[in-house]
């Protein structure tokens, strides 16, 4: 069979090469409507696939960009994921998303695959441990975002939480509702992820602003497969917590299973509430107050950054972008 053609297109259409063109790109400033369909609709009926390899070539982009996702089971995560996806496909640009599963070694091949791939840009949330890796390409000029975690000496634009204000959100409700035996459970710390660094300094120092003491019994973070130990610790103390922030949405399931488990009531026995708001904490029993994060705002933001760093191969002046957590009031605390 023949290939269709560009060429073919604009004949078949009665418009020019560079009209079919402006079409394909999505450039239709000065394209009337009648004319739009008109290509459309014969690009349907000669089943037309444009030569993605051939426009590359000429325009010297793949139209692609790489997302390096830490961990694609945080609810988080697939949300900013969506809305990448939905800005670039306005962009008339592809993803191809990677999940690193916190990984350095996983994330560094993910990292040069993208690059051997030639994609015109990447978003990372970065495991913090290919420091060379991210500096090489802030060297090379090639497009880069962190999203959610940051390294500061890099000053690489990024995209993040406001995690401390999160944690004293936290805090405050509790406090408010009378508690005072506050713990707060994050995923481990091993490699000094900024969030969940972030939010223990920012529970902290709401706890001091609160005049509570800080009791470093409270303080817990493990890999997800312990969080059920560190819980058992925690209510083997003499004085268990009134109270516990989960610090992301994976940890907040473990301790709501934890505690249908154990048979401790919320918020009766324990108050919870979780950083990362997800799609059961309305309709669960009692419904879990969260601490939301404006994903899609975010993942527009960092959107925005890298397409202007592809068009412009130029860095911003301003390099953190922290974005207000949302306290979502239910009754879990």
């Amino acid at each position: 069979m023949k290939t269709i053609t560009i060429a073919d297109v604009a004949r078949h259409a009665n418009v020019s090469k560079s009209t079919v063109s402006q079409f394909l790109n999505q450039r239709f400033d000065y394209m009337s409507e009648k004319t739009k369909r008109k290509i459309e609709a014969t690009i349907q009926e000669l089943n037309y696939q444009p030569n993605f390899v051939a426009r590359s070539l000429k325009q010297k982009s793949t139209f692609t960009v790489g997302v390096v996702v830490a961990n694609i089971l945080h609810t988080f995560s697939t949300q900013v994921i969506r809305a990448i996806e939905d800005y670039f496909h306005e962009q008339g640009f592809h993803i191809i998303v990677c999940n690193a599963d916190d990984e350095p070694a996983k994330e560094k091949k993910y990292i040069e695959m993208l690059r051997a791939k030639q994609v015109d840009g990447i978003i990372i949330f970065p495991t913090g441990e290919n420091q060379a890796l991210y500096e090489k390409m802030k060297q090379d000029r090639f497009p880069i975002v962190f999203m959610d975690r940051t390294i500061e000496d890099l000053e690489i634009s990024t995209v993040m939480l406001d995690n401390h204000a999160a944690a004293k959100l936290a805090v405050d409700r509790f406090v408010e509702h009378g508690l005072d035996r506050i713990a707060i459970v994050t995923t481990s710390i091993i490699r000094n992820i900024s969030p969940r660094v972030e939010r223990i300094e920012g529970y902290k120092r709401a706890m001091e602003n609160r005049g509570l003491p800080i009791r470093e019994e409270y303080i817990k973070t493990a890999d997800v497969g312990q969080i059920s130990e560190v819980l058992s610790e925690l209510y083997s103390l003499p004085e268990p917590p009134q109270a516990i922030l989960a610090g992301n949405d994976i940890v907040l399931v473990e301790v709501l299973k934890f505690m249908k488990e154990k048979d401790i009531a919320i918020p009766g026995d324990t108050s919870v509430i979780g950083i990362d708001d997800v799609s059961f904490a309305s309709f669960f029993t009692p419904p879990v107050t969260t601490i939301a994060q404006p994903a899609v705002e975010m993942a527009k933001q960092a959107g925005t950054i890298l397409f202007k760093q592809i068009k412009n191969s130029e860095q911003a002046e301003q390099w953190m972008y922290r974005y207000e957590p949302t306290l979502i009031s239910r009754h879990s605390g």
